[in-house]
């Protein structure tokens, strides 16, 4: 093929050289008439229709190698109604020769051409000049070929204007949905992973929940309701609710009485087996008769009532736990002095 490109292409510089010379620098030229041209449509039809494409061109059999060419130029048109669609394109059919014998070929060159009119053209003749080694000029001229292009034709008898067709829609396939499908899994895996992850750490949180002294829990939770903002009647349920439930909270850690079960009698009649202290006593069974009266009669605490409420049980938490650590001291002191006895 590179030699082909050398022998067509190159010709711009080869064929003026042979042209420049003078009339008596050489033999001279030839006026060749020859019949191996061609017209093939690139689509296979019966007929050739408006728009149809078509290769015209020749056959050069037996070309000596180094033989150079000028093909002719169609760049400002070709004939009326007939349209170049291609330049020349040149394609080597067959190459002769073997070994260190001379080389020839054979060669197709042709242009591509439509027409969008109906009608038999006659197609204006192909020529070239060829060129040779002795300084001969030729000039090889083609037989021209007809071409007749014909339109569908149109039954106006029966002819109905129909709207314009919608889109052409094929049914989705696998391949295409595969994407989607597997993005989906990829966020449900995800969306798992978050899930797990999050329950595994609510887990940890919940496992490391600081187990504090009884006594310290029921004062942080007092604390909460600490200054005179739940002294409004509207309040004071969420007041003694609050309170009570801490206490009854410390008692059942403290003493082991089921208190958070129990009525406020119930548990007060069994707080009072215990070694509470008589003071102390009475304060609970003031408050926790003042907060059933709160909750449940919807009864309204005076001012008194509610200063008094909030101290009465932390005072209580404090005096027990004094009690208890007074009763860990001195039976650790006991069980020492037994032990120096022996």
């Amino acid at each position: 093929m590179k030699k082909l490109l050398y022998i067509v292409f190159l010709s711009s510089v080869l064929v003026p050289a042979v042209l420049s010379g003078s009339p008596g620098d050489g033999p001279k030229g030839m006026l060749i008439q020859l019949e191996d041209s061609f017209l093939e449509p690139l689509q296979p039809r019966d007929s050739a229709l408006i728009g149809d494409q078509f290769k015209y061109g020749f056959h050069l059999k037996n070309v000596a190698e180094g033989t150079p060419f000028a093909l002719p130029d169609f760049s400002k048109g070709f004939m009326d109604s007939v349209e170049i669609v291609s330049p020349w394109l040149a394609d080597t059919v067959a190459v002769h020769g073997r070994g260190k014998e001379p080389k020839s070929y054979d060669i197709d060159a042709y242009v591509v051409i439509t027409s969008f009119e109906e009608g038999l053209y006659q197609l204006r003749p192909l020529a070239l000049v060829r060129g040779s080694s002795a300084g001969r000029v030729d000039t090889l001229v083609f037989s021209p070929r007809e071409l007749q292009v014909f339109t569908i034709p149109v039954d106006t008898t029966t002819f109905q204007v129909h709207d314009i067709k919608g889109q052409v829609r094929y049914p989705v396939t696998l391949a295409e949905i595969l994407p989607y499908i597997a993005a989906v899994w990829l966020l449900a895996l995800v969306a798992i992973l978050v899930w797990a992850v999050a329950g595994s750490l609510k887990k940890k949180e919940k496992g490391t929940v600081r187990n504090d002294p009884p006594h310290i829990v029921a004062l942080r939770r007092l604390e909460r309701y600490r200054g005179s903002r739940y002294w409004a009647p509207e309040k004071q349920k969420e007041f003694y609710s609050g309170i009570t439930d801490a206490v009854r909270e410390y008692i059942k850690a403290r003493y082991g009485i089921g208190a958070p079960e129990m009525t406020s009698a119930e548990m007060l009649d069994q707080l009072k087996r215990t070694d509470v202290p008589a003071d102390c006593f009475v304060e609970m069974e003031t408050l926790f008769t003042t907060a059933d009266f709160v909750k449940f009669a919807k009864a309204s605490a005076s001012d008194e009532e509610n200063a008094a409420a909030l101290p009465a049980a932390v005072r209580f938490v404090t005096t027990t736990y004094q009690s208890m650590l007074e009763e860990e001291g001195s039976g650790g002191a006991d069980a020492d002095k037994d032990g120096g006895t022996e």
